[in-house]
């Protein structure tokens, strides 16, 4: 009897344990995905407000910390933005972001904030068929929400405010830049 209940006393050790695995409600590790949206927008030094639909790709990962999950992403995509006033027209044809994410996840549920780098091309012309392509660089930010719906898969809708800053234009004679707000759904595959 005394050597039975002295087994029952022995700590019982597991030397092995199964690596956790990525579901919709861990947010760790990379991830692939693709997203559509729409862009408007104001250019600076001029009445045109170019808007449109835009689509593109993105990738990105993602560390976690009890309920905190900070990572990187970035995106590049196709836009159709564009608009014309008077004898100037311009369009946003392309724009990529480099951005850091922090949020909050509760369970598969994933609330977070973004920041980071914002690059791009304005094309302007004018009816005088002065035209110019520019690329600039500058600031984008937002917030948005995440759901893990599946294994290995989200979906997310988040809102950007992207800022390209202004460069000279001849058809307008000035410095114009970009100025516009995105809203996006998209779907990721988490690896």
């Amino acid at each position: 009897m005394a050597g039975t209940a002295l087994a029952a006393d022995l700590p019982v050790s597991n030397y092995y344990t199964a690596p956790q695995s990525y579901s919709a409600s861990s947010w760790a590790g990379p991830y692939l995905g693709a997203q559509f949206g729409y862009e408007w927008g104001t250019v600076s030094n001029n009445p045109t407000r170019p808007e449109g639909f835009q689509g593109g790709v993105e990738a990105g990962y993602n560390w976690q910390f009890g309920q905190f999950v900070v990572g990187g992403e970035t995106d590049l995509n196709i836009s159709g933005a564009q608009d014309t006033s008077g004898p100037f027209q311009f369009s946003n044809p392309w724009y990529g972001t480099l951005r850091g994410r922090a949020g909050v996840a509760f369970n598969n549920v994933l609330l977070y904030g973004t920041a980071g780098l914002g690059y791009g091309a304005l094309n302007g012309q004018s009816t005088g068929f002065l035209n110019a392509s520019r690329t600039s660089a500058g600031f984008v930010g937002g917030a948005g929400i995440e759901y893990g719906f599946a294994s290995h898969w989200s979906a997310k809708a988040e809102w950007l405010y992207l800022d390209l800053a202004d460069r000279s234009f001849p058809a307008t004679g000035t410095s114009n830049g970009l100025a516009a707000n995105l809203v996006r759904f998209g779907v990721n595959y988490h690896f």
